[in-house]
């Protein structure tokens, strides 16, 4: 065990896309002390999150695992099973049974620090469980603001409805308040190792932000040139947003990158940036289509929710002082499985052995290594659920340059080369019938080994009623979604009075 083992900060955000900061190549988004991690650390291009929805990817953080190891495959509160009819999807497959809380079995990533002599503080969102499987049971000293929802009850803007979070004044806003609140448990806990688990509500829906940063990015997008004419194209089940110019959206991860301003300058007055891992990710693709529909993934097809890179493919920052090079880039494919071996080396803890974990730790690529053997593993995803962004049930396998996603509606295959086609356009799986072959057989072991759930045909799918709810989608929400999203520009555009009523006081 290291002399000095290192304090860990690990920031989590919900629903950003991969170029939803200046960091990851946005030009209309600002991100500044976010960007700091990824400028004074090391920028891995190819991040993913294990899942293209939250819970699942949360928990495979916590644990180290894939998703059908621990159970968690879609969002904790999503119906499956016969359930699904409800949401009048008329979908051919009824989606798959899944895990609704962490397992209590589940030696996590927090459990070994604590009892490797860290204190361990978790701020903000959980959702991996309710009573009985809060952060507080799954290794966490300290847990504010965590409990079994996956959005802000109550909004961005007190007060609150929260009972892990007492609310503050009317119109406080949510992230800096968590932010003030893990920079108040830092401090405490300056004189004892310590991980701090900051996860953000931001930038889940509901969409809201201050006046004044609405106004701001408002003025902001008009000045990057003429309105938008047109702002969604439709992909499969839903539209899909296609540009980045949502002044609402921008003021959230404005405000995010504020609250993560706020814990970085409490490390530095204390002396403790030099001795301090930072981890920046999120769980999932940003919002693209469904939800908010709120900001653009592109060049990446799809977002949250959708079998694409855009739904799983992150923001992914990582700096070890002492290790890392400042302004450094990394392409070799990484995965939310990886943050628990490598967090553990970097702590001198050994993985525990009743945990079978799935990641590898990503230390060597932080030194500057060329890791081929971590580049030359395959990566798993596996998802046996429609999505409300419009995600079709699916397995995928990543691959040197390959990317298959296997469909299980019908069976079909579609075969990328990723570094050729980034944005998932060329479907050449007939042109490759024996790279198809080699990839569904490593996929359909690994299937199998892992004991994944599948989804099974309903006998009541209707094609008519499906297809005249995909033609009711291309019509009438397109329609909706474009005026809607073309008013927040508009000057005398008003939101909900429950937010910007209750500004009280400054973000």
């Amino acid at each position: 065990m290291p002399e000095k083992r290192p304090n860990i900060l690990f920031i989590l955000a919900d629903d950003l896309g991969w170029n939803d900061l200046s960091a990851g190549g946005s030009t209309f988004y600002e991100s500044p002390h976010i960007d700091r991690i990824a400028n004074e650390g090391m920028l891995f291009s190819q991040g993913y999150a294990t899942c293209q929805v939250c819970s699942p990817s949360r928990a495979s953080i916590l644990t180290g695992t894939y998703t059908p190891k621990h159970g968690i495959t879609d969002w904790i509160g999503s119906p499956s099973g016969t359930d699904w009819r409800r949401t009048n999807r008329f979908s051919k497959l009824l989606p798959a049974e899944y895990q609704h809380e962490l397992g209590a079995d589940e030696i996590t990533l927090p459990t070994v620090l604590r009892d490797g002599g860290y204190r361990t503080l978790f701020v903000g969102k959980w959702h991996l469980g309710d009573v009985g499987s809060h952060p507080e049971d799954h290794g966490f000293d300290v847990n504010i603001g965590g409990w079994r929802v996956g959005s802000p009850q109550g909004g961005y803007f007190a007060p609150y409805v929260n009972p892990s979070l007492p609310s503050g004044p009317d119109g406080e806003c949510l992230p800096i308040r968590l932010g003030n609140e893990m920079s108040r448990l830092i401090e405490e806990t300056k004189d004892q190792p310590f991980l701090a688990y900051l996860s953000f509500y931001s930038v889940h829906g509901p969409i809201q932000t201050s006046r004044e940063r609405w106004e701001a990015f408002r003025q902001k997008a008009l000045a990057d040139g003429p309105r938008q004419e047109k702002r969604f194209a439709f992909d499969r089940y839903l539209p899909v947003r296609q540009v980045q110019d949502c002044p609402i959206y921008a003021g959230m991860i404005a405000a995010m990158d504020d609250a993560v301003g706020i814990v970085l300058e409490t490390l530095e007055n204390l002396g403790m940036e030099d001795d301090t891992v930072v981890i920046f990710t999120s769980d999932n693709g940003g919002v693209s289509a469904g939800d908010s529909f709120s900001t653009s993934c592109w060049p990446l097809r799809g977002g949250k929710g959708r079998q694409w890179e855009g739904g799983i493919r992150e923001p992914y920052y990582v700096k070890v002082p002492g290790v890392t090079q400042p302004g450094s880039v990394c392409d070799v494919p990484v995965s939310g499985i990886d943050f628990y071996p490598t967090l553990l080396e970097l702590a001198g803890l050994e993985c525990p052995e009743a945990q079978d974990v799935d990641g590898v730790s990503i230390v060597p690529l932080l030194k500057g290594d060329p890791g081929d053997d971590i580049a030359a593993r395959d990566l798993f995803w596996h998802s046996p659920h429609y999505g409300n962004q419009g995600g079709e049930p699916s397995a995928i396998i990543r691959h040197g340059d390959w990317k298959l996603i296997h469909y299980f509606e019908d069976g079909r295959d579609e075969l990328y080369n990723l570094p050729r086609d980034i944005g998932e356009q060329h479907d050449v799986a007939i042109e490759n019938p024996g790279i198809v072959q080699e990839m569904r057989t490593r996929l359909d072991t690994w299937l199998t080994d892992i004991k994944a759930k599948l989804p099974v045909p309903d006998p009541e799918y209707d094609a008519m009623k499906e297809q005249q709810h995909l033609d009711n989608l291309k019509t009438d929400l397109m329609a909706r979604l474009e005026a809607q999203h073309a008013r927040y520009l508009d000057a005398d555009w008003e939101p909900n009075a429950d937010w910007w009523g209750s500004q009280a006081i400054n973000d």
